[in-house]
């Protein structure tokens, strides 16, 4: 997320040796002391205060009108002076949008450089530049290297958050602002992942088999496309959620169609792929052979699942896992009986949960039934499942449901085939297990209170609740950029006690509370590894009625996080945060691009996300995270307008808490700090969902259906496969012979708990064979190249065994066949 900053600066370069530049004040020249540079080297820059740039500018910004005028008469030498030590920042947004200012401004600053250069005893050379220019000569006259630190010059790392232009105007709003198009961005990210990979391996395939001529290579163009969609939408007034309503429609149509054309491009890759026969592929865009997982009504519509229809025929289900590790998973379709059988792709019955599918939280959808399945599905690969109608009651168990009324008079649906109570007026805690941990819930609220692990006494306080923040009533208020809140949160309350609805299964479990402006779901998968080791959340959030209100979720933990805590930048690495007392609350935020953690020496509680928000810890032990805001008015940073076009949104989470092993220390005082393994995994699995695809009905005999295995084994699992894409040819719509391999070796933390998870993951101390990894394909050749392929690193090498640093991102052109 950029700032609306663009840099030209002035440089100030010292001749001579061992002089003294002075900042000079009222009087002659030398009358104060100021910046010492000694050894000719360019001085320091430091922000110039909005007094000086108003003095030596010709236009800055205001809330009134503003004059170009150029300068009359000649400069006296206090405001040449002035200059002297400092980096002056010219343009912004909002500069240069008339000839005759750039005209004014460059003669006007021309007017000082040549008035500096003409005085020998200020030993300077004033000249337009760039920052590029400043480091330039900054190693050029220590003699460093380019990127290497200068001696005794400080350096300054982490980032630029929390920002703030003016008084306490912290531009912590943007954050979330627009939730709806930050979790589509993160949809269409994931799907052009997996189309990029399943579209490679299907086209090395289909050449290897000599079949090429019969895929649609043409698909080539969409995933074009889709690239340049994914790219416009991170202009930094498109993920932000700061563009005009009219612009943000276009973003998101164009969003939409190529997340429609990507699911095209997935249907057509796992086809081929799928298929025992690769001879009987036929591809007919007008009939296509599998019909995608979802749909979405318009741009700015949730998205709803595909019902499969059950008859006398089986149905067919293929599923794509883009992780490039196995996985063990619980898969949810929607069918339209619940008398379903679920056979392998062998045949064999395979165990699964029925449920009924709900449209509020007391009316069941008739004839829409929900079928969940465990399945493992190879890495990067497909798998095939067989629906069939029938009752098979030794396989396929139904869910229990209760519903807590809390005295509303509401008639609820029932179904004969499920078990429901109905409790009117309880308002007990109540708990849901896996053999993993207990997790309890209030009767009342219906959120989360505790979590105790199974082979632990004590409980881990985990209270959730919702909040709600306004904004100031005099001055500014918040907008889509500013968060100027009124203090801080109240309790949320709703007009009436929510509606809960409690299923419970073999497979998962799951809490649903129905307030009025939130629907909030808590599953707990019943599985061993990843799924199971953590809760899943989702939030359905609706605010539409809202006046100058921002929606919070909270959990208090008592977990001592002494102050500090933990986000991402942009899923590469951790930044440690520090709430500062000092700072007004708006300046405690940050954004939350994938996760957020606190800690102490005993445990760690990590939020996932799906979609970025902003995200603070505004007390010991606490995690908050904005889940939408609603804003009237405009906050005077260039958008105009107020932010009033919100969605019905859903934000995906998942929470995790791990403990440190015995022995291991949590380190302190570091800048950085990382995620475990498992940590790693459970951000892959909440980001790269699997897809089903069901095989178009038609009629038999059925097509010949084999799962797709294409890597000889899973990677080491702190390997992660960023994208596996093919090079476009001379003509730019189909693609050439070789390939793009981006991997990512990540950083983990090693002191936390990573034995018995019931998952197996292995490391490799940074080796990758490449030339092994493909099942069914030869790597003709790997070439290291800049991340962007733009540059060779080095030549084509038979050596396909490459090694990669913790933390290190590479890109390998090769060649897939």
């Amino acid at each position: 997320m950029s700032e609306r900053v663009s840099w030209e600066g002035l440089i100030c370069s010292a001749r001579g040796q061992g002089i003294e530049v002075r900042s000079l004040g009222q009087g002659a020249l030398g009358s104060q002391k100021g910046l010492s540079i000694s050894g000719g080297v360019p001085c320091r820059p430091r922000g110039p205060p909005m007094a000086m740039l108003q003095k030596v500018s010709l236009r800055w910004i205001c809330s009134g009108s503003c004059k170009v005028e150029p300068h009359a008469g000649p400069f006296p030498a206090l405001r040449a002076a002035l200059l002297l030590d400092q980096l002056v920042p010219l343009g912004d947004d909002f500069r240069y949008d008339k000839p005759q200012e750039w005209d004014a401004q460059f003669s006007n600053y021309q007017r000082l450089f040549d008035f500096l250069n003409s005085k020998p005893d200020f030993h300077v050379q004033a000249q337009f530049g760039t920052l590029s220019d400043y480091f330039d000569a900054l190693y050029k006259r220590t003699g460093v290297e380019p990127g290497a630190r200068p001696p005794g010059f400080p350096v300054l790392s982490g980032d630029f958050f929390s920002y703030a232009d003016r008084e306490d105007h912290y531009w912590t709003g943007y954050y979330t602002s627009r939730p709806f198009y930050k979790s589509l961005d993160r949809v269409l990210e994931a799907h052009l992942r997996g189309a990029e990979i399943l579209y490679s391996l299907a086209v090395a395939h289909a050449r290897r088999s000599g079949l090429a001529g019969q895929y649609p290579l043409s698909n080539f163009a969409l995933l074009t496309e889709a690239r340049r969609t994914l790219g416009l939408f991170q202009h930094h007034d498109a993920i932000t959620g700061t563009a005009k309503e009219a612009v943000v429609a276009d973003y998101g149509v164009r969003l939409l169609r190529s997340l429609v054309n990507l699911k095209q491009v997935i249907i057509n890759a796992a086809h081929y792929l799928v298929l025992g026969d690769k001879e009987t592929y036929h591809f007919d865009p007008e009939v296509p052979f599998l019909q995608m997982d979802d749909t979405r009504s318009n741009h700015d519509a949730l998205p709803e699942r595909t019902v499969i229809r059950l008859d006398s025929s089986p149905r067919y289900v293929v599923l794509f896992n883009p992780l490039e590790q196995e996985r063990l998973s619980v898969v949810s379709l929607l069918v339209s009986s619940p008398q379903v059988r679920v056979l392998s792709e062998e045949g064999q019955p395979l165990a699964a949960q029925v449920s009924v599918h709900w449209s509020s939280a007391t009316d069941m959808v008739p004839d829409v039934y929900q079928v969940s399945v465990p399945i493992r599905l190879p890495a990067l690969g497909l798998g095939v499942l067989q629906l069939q109608l029938g009752l098979d009651g030794h396989h396929t168990l139904p869910s229990s449901v209760r519903i807590y009324l809390h005295g509303r008079q509401l008639v609820v649906s029932r179904h004969e085939a499920f078990p429901l109570r109905i409790i009117d007026s309880g308002t007990g805690d109540f708990a849901l297990s896996n053999r993993y941990m207990q997790v309890w819930f209030s009767g009342l609220s219906g959120l989360l209170k505790s979590i105790r692990r199974v082979d632990e006494e004590q409980e881990q306080r985990m209270d959730m609740e919702f909040l709600v923040y306004g904004t100031r009533t005099s001055k500014d208020k918040s907008g889509a950029y500013l968060f100027l809140p009124d203090g801080e949160a109240q309790p949320y309350v709703p007009k009436d006690p929510p509606v809960l609805r409690v299923t419970e299964g073999p497979f998962f479990s799951e809490v649903v509370a129905y307030y009025e402006h939130i629907h909030q779901v808590v599953r707990l998968y019943n599985l061993p590894g990843v799924e199971g080791l953590s809760l899943y959340m989702s939030s359905l959030v609706d605010i539409r009625d809202y006046v100058n209100r921002e929606l919070a979720l909270r959990i208090h933990t008592a977990i001592d996080s002494q102050g500090t805590f933990f986000t991402d930048l942009n899923g590469f690495q951790v930044q440690p945060r520090r709430y500062l007392k000092k700072l007004p609350l708006q300046a405690n935020f940050y954004p939350m691009p994938v996760m957020a953690y606190i800690q102490d020496a005993q445990n760690r509680l990590t939020l996932h996300t799906a979609q970025a928000l902003g995200v603070s810890s505004l007390r010991d032990g606490q995690l908050e995270v904005i889940l939408d805001r609603r804003l009237m008015q405009d906050d005077n940073r260039g958008l105009g307008q107020g932010l009033k076009d919100n969605k019905r949104s859903c934000n995906y989470f998942r929470l995790l808490l791990e403990r440190r092993t015995l022995g291991s220390e949590v380190p302190d005082g570091h800048s950085t700090s990382y995620p475990s393994l498992l940590s790693h995994l459970t951000s892959t699995y909440l980001n790269a969902p699997v897809l089903a695809l069901p095989v178009a009905k038609r009629q038999p005999p059925a097509p010949g259906l084999r799962s797709f295995h294409p890597l000889a084994s899973s990677p080491p699992c702190d390997f992660h496969l960023l994208n596996l894409r093919m090079l476009q040819a001379e003509d730019d719509t189909l693609p050439s012979a070789e390939a793009a391999l981006i991997l990512h070796r990540k950083g983990f933390d090693c002191g936390l708990e990573a034995k018995n998870l019931g998952f197996n993951c292995t490391t490799s101390q940074g080796k990758v064979a490449l030339g092994s990894l493909f099942h069914g394909l030869d790597v003709g050749f790997v070439q290291p190249t800049s991340l962007t392929l733009l540059y060779p690193l080095a030549s084509p090498s038979n050596s396909t065994d490459i090694y990669l640093e913790p933390m290190e991102v590479a890109t390998f052109r090769l060649r897939l066949g």
